[in-house]
């Protein structure tokens, strides 16, 4: 069994520390390129086509189903307690101060991340970022500003979609196929949803999670190794880095936002 010296610990240490520091001077570049990049808005436009239009059919059908679930489930647990009326009221919260956040960062960065580490990776593979640099091109700002920023734009859209279509999918089991009143499905929802403190809570859940998953997948295929093995393995990192950042961004932002 080998022991690590005290200089590798020391070398690895640094290592990641200067991995933490180059990480954090592009994300510092990205923000201030937020000009430039948005007076170039076909880059932009294009990225949020592919970005979110291609998104779309997958936010769609999960969040149907995620809303079908809710009221199942909900709909027997507010039965115990005679408060059937209150289930358009649970679907709407659960889903636009959590569910529709949350649910959509991981199905856009299994989906939109996984792609945009690919693309980029395969860009450096094939030596395309080495040829913009020696043309003068800068490959942050052709290349990573306009992905970074489409994602960062398209993020809070997916959200809002992947919610109303959730609540639809809530009615359309708990009015529908239950038999709950469709006057106090709507009427609970409606008095007891917050717009400032439930749907803006989402839509800044959403745009930091558009910030983290996108610059997860920016940097890791910029970072990645010119090989097929090296882009494959930046790839399953998005994914994993992506959902872990999701998950306790969640949890930090929750406890700040309720908190208060």
């Amino acid at each position: 069994m080998s022991w690590w010296t005290p200089s590798e610990i020391g070398f690895a240490v640094r290592s990641k520390f200067a991995d933490v520091g180059h990480s954090a001077r592009l994300l510092l570049r990205l923000f201030t390129l937020v000009g430039p990049t948005l007076a170039r808005g076909r880059l932009v436009r294009d990225q949020i086509h592919f970005l979110g239009n291609y998104s779309l059919a997958i936010i769609g059908i999960s969040g149907l189903f995620v809303g079908f679930v809710l009221a199942l489930q909900g709909y027997y647990i507010l039965q115990r307690y005679g408060s059937a009326e209150a289930l358009g009221l649970m679907v709407a919260l659960s889903l636009v101060r959590e569910l529709g956040p949350v649910v959509t960062a991981l199905l856009f960065a299994g989906r939109a991340g996984t792609s945009l580490t690919a693309e980029i990776g395969l860009m450096k593979a094939g030596e395309q970022l080495s040829a913009m640099e020696m043309m003068a091109v800068d490959p942050v700002q052709r290349i990573l500003a306009p992905r970074f920023w489409a994602g960062v734009i398209v993020m809070p859209l997916l959200a809002s979609v992947f919610s109303a279509v959730g609540i639809l999918g809530g009615w359309v089991v708990g009015v529908l196929l239950i038999g709950v009143d469709p006057g106090s499905f709507w009427s609970q929802m409606q008095g007891g949803v917050d717009v400032w403190k439930d749907v803006g809570n989402g839509v800044i859940k959403s745009l930091v999670f558009g910030i983290a998953v996108t610059f997860i997948a920016v940097l890791q295929g910029f970072e990645s190794r010119p090989t097929p093995e090296g882009v494959s393995r930046a790839t399953t990192r998005t994914v994993v880095m992506a959902s872990l950042a999701v998950l306790a961004l969640d949890f930090v932002l929750t406890a700040m936002m309720f908190s208060i």
